[in-house]
This record gives C-alpha cells, structure tokens and sequence, in this order.
C-alpha cells in the first residue's frame, strides 16, 4: 500500500509538472509571438519612416538648390537694376529740369510776338526787324537751355542750345518736341524698369524666406525622423532580447521537464522493481511457511 500511495503521488507530482510545463511554455509562445508581430509592426514603420527620411533629405537638397537658383537669380537682378533710389530720383529730377528747360526755350520761340514774326510774308520793310528778334528770340532760348545744361551736365541739352543759335525756327522747334517725346519716353521706360525690379525684389526675398523657412523646417523633419528611426531600431533590438531570452528560458524549461520527467520514470521503474523484488519475497515466505504447516 505504501508503494502504491507512493507510486500515485509521484504520478500526480508528473501530471502537475507536466501541466506547469504547457501553462509555462503556451505563455512564452504566446508572448514570443506577440513579440514578433511588434517586430514586425515595427520593422514596417522603420521602412516607412526610413522612406520619408530619404524623401525629405531629397527634398531638401532641391530646396537648397531653388534656393541657391534664387539667390543666382538675385545676383543677376542687382546687376540689371544697380540704379539705387537716389539715382533714380536723380535721374528723373534732371530729365524733369531738361523738360522744363526745352518747354521754357520752346515758349520763348513759339509765343505769339514771334509765331506773328515768323508767319509774316517777308515783306522787306519788315526783314531787318525780323531777323534782329529772331536772333534775341533764338539766344534767349539758347542761354535757358546752356544753363540748365551747365546744371544737369546734360550733353543733349547742350547741343541742343547749340542748334537753337544756328537751326531755322522750324527746325529747332521739331528739334525740341523730339526730344521731349524721347525725355518722356525714357521717363515712362525708367518707371516701368523701376517698377519690374521692386516687384521682383519684392518676389524673390519673399520666395527666399519661404524656402529658407521650408528647408528650416526639412531639416526638423528630419531630425524628428531620424530620432523615431533611432527609437523604432533599439525597440526592435530590445524586443529582438526579450525573444531570444524567453526562447532561452522556454529552452531551459523543457531541459528541466526532460529531466525531472526522467527522475519520475526511473522513481517508478525503481519502485515497481522494488515491488517485484517484495512480492517474490513474500511468495517465497508464503510458500516456506505453508510447506511448514
């Protein structure tokens, strides 16, 4: 009986470590699966990340180089508009002095003492008085323009004061409306060229700040990617450990089952020795005492 009270305890001791065993080892699997699927989650968001990373530092290169294109293209602007705004103001303060210049010599040409005098029929009575005015009428205008000229340092002006003195009235007065058609000409031609390089100053800063504030902003992108890549790969290397640990473990429990289920074959093989051994003995004691008897 004790034998027998033995040999059934061993048994349930088995059946309990058996038990403790598939308890333990369907845990592990179970969390080693679940670790890989992390693993794999995981290891798909580092591609992703990975991708947006080489995107934006693509992106990023591009931006430099528009941004590099537009300052190129700054260079480029200043050279076609190095007229600063004092020069400008300059310059159109003495082509509005070389307007008032030529319509001040054209009046004293053109007023109606002389329009008269010069519309008369060269009567003779008349041509030595004619050519007398003429000639006051011509050196006035000449002496508006040469002062202004001396003024401005304007060349043109100065030629013409010098035709005024030696051209026919009608060729002086065409003289003068050409070249206040081609003062207000270059005028307009200099406001439209002032007016394209301030949009286009105004245009290229504002596209340089936008795309410094866009590769500003890339290379935060970039760094905030770059750290996620950095924290996705030490969890993928951290629950990389934690599986090869818990396949360790589940690898050490197995020995330990392999062995204490060894231990319990062999308590049973020596306990059903022993009983086999007992009953021969008490066979043997059974027999000689009833021969005895």
């Amino acid at each position: 009986e004790t034998f027998e009270s033995n040999l059934s305890a061993s048994q349930k001791e088995e059946m309990a470590n058996q038990k403790a065993y598939e308890d333990l080892k369907a845990a592990k699997e179970a969390e080693i699966a679940a670790g890989q699927s992390q693993i794999e989650a995981k290891t798909g968001e580092l591609a992703d990340t990975d991708e947006k990373n080489a995107q934006s530092k693509v992106d990023v290169e591009d931006t430099k180089a528009s941004l590099s294109a537009d300052e190129q293209f700054l260079m480029i602007l200043k050279e076609k508009c190095q007229m600063t705004d004092k020069e400008w103001e300059e310059r159109q303060k003495t082509r509005q002095l070389e307007m008032e210049a030529v319509s001040k010599a054209l009046a004293v040409l053109a007023g109606d003492d002389a329009h008269d005098l010069f519309t008369k029929t060269f009567n003779p009575a008349f041509v030595q008085i004619e050519s007398t005015e003429n000639s006051q009428r011509r050196a006035a205008a000449s002496r508006v323009l040469s002062r202004v000229a001396n003024k401005v340092h304007s060349p043109r002006l100065a030629t013409l004061a010098y035709q005024v003195k030696l051209d026919a009235f009608t060729r002086v007065k065409k003289a003068i409306d050409d070249m206040i058609a081609q003062l207000l000409i270059e005028k307009e031609a200099e406001i439209k060229h002032k007016d394209f390089c301030v949009d286009e100053f105004n245009t290229n800063q504002l596209q340089t700040e936008n795309k410094e504030r866009e590769k500003q902003d890339l290379f935060a992108k970039i760094e905030d990617l770059e750290m996620t890549i950095k924290a996705l790969t030490e969890a993928i290397d951290g629950l990389k450990a934690e599986i090869a640990e818990m396949q360790v473990q589940l690898k050490r429990a197995g020995e330990d089952r392999e062995k204490q289920n060894k231990e319990f074959q062999m308590t049973v093989s020596d306990q059903r020795e022993t009983q086999k051994l007992l009953h021969s003995a008490l066979n043997f004691l059974k027999d000689f005492y009833e021969k005895k008897a």
